[in-house]
């Protein structure tokens, strides 16, 4: 979506199958989330990014703090268990947005139809090809040996994308 929208997009992955992959997705650059990846944007020529997008680790986030230029944007999905020192964002002004696709259901905010309309417009984006989802793999019917086997795929830590298990 962030190529979609005309964005210089730096991904990471830790392994060539990986780096590929999110090439094939829409990446213009590639950096190892297992090596110092500070100096990887750096040495692309890349002092700071407009937005960082943190999708699955936020043990990251002194990297997007050192990386995020002053008044960029941090958004993260993810639930924080690492601390998250905030005095280097301050001084860049830069800002964090956290996004939780249940917070307007849950909270029944006035605007909980926007949900709705957003996920119908990726679907139609998806749909019209616009769009690729990052689901690599899909296991049916939904049983338990198929739970099992999507585990054993997630716990090899060599899973590509999401793994899908469908189907009743």
């Amino acid at each position: 979506m962030a190529k979609h929208a005309g964005l210089v997009v730096i991904a990471t992955s830790s392994r060539p199958e990986t780096a590929a992959w999110v090439k094939e997705l829409g990446a213009d650059h590639v950096v190892n989330h297992r090596e110092d990846m500070v100096k990887q944007v750096r040495d692309l020529g890349f002092k700071h990014v407009d937005h960082v997008a943190i999708f699955n680790d936020m043990r990251h986030w002194p990297t997007a703090v050192e990386l995020i230029r002053p008044q960029g944007g941090i958004v993260s999905i993810d639930d924080t268990h690492h601390p998250m020192p905030m005095d280097q964002m301050k001084i860049k002004a830069a800002s964090l947005h956290w996004e939780f696709m249940f917070a307007r259901a849950m909270h029944q905010t006035p605007d909980m139809i926007e949900q709705h309309k957003l996920l119908t417009w990726v679907a139609s984006e998806i749909d019209a090809g616009r769009i690729r989802t990052t689901v690599n793999q899909v296991l049916s019917p939904i049983n338990a040996a198929n739970m099992r086997e999507a585990h054993r795929l997630v716990e090899t830590g060599k899973a590509k994308g999401k793994i899908v298990v469908e189907g009743f």
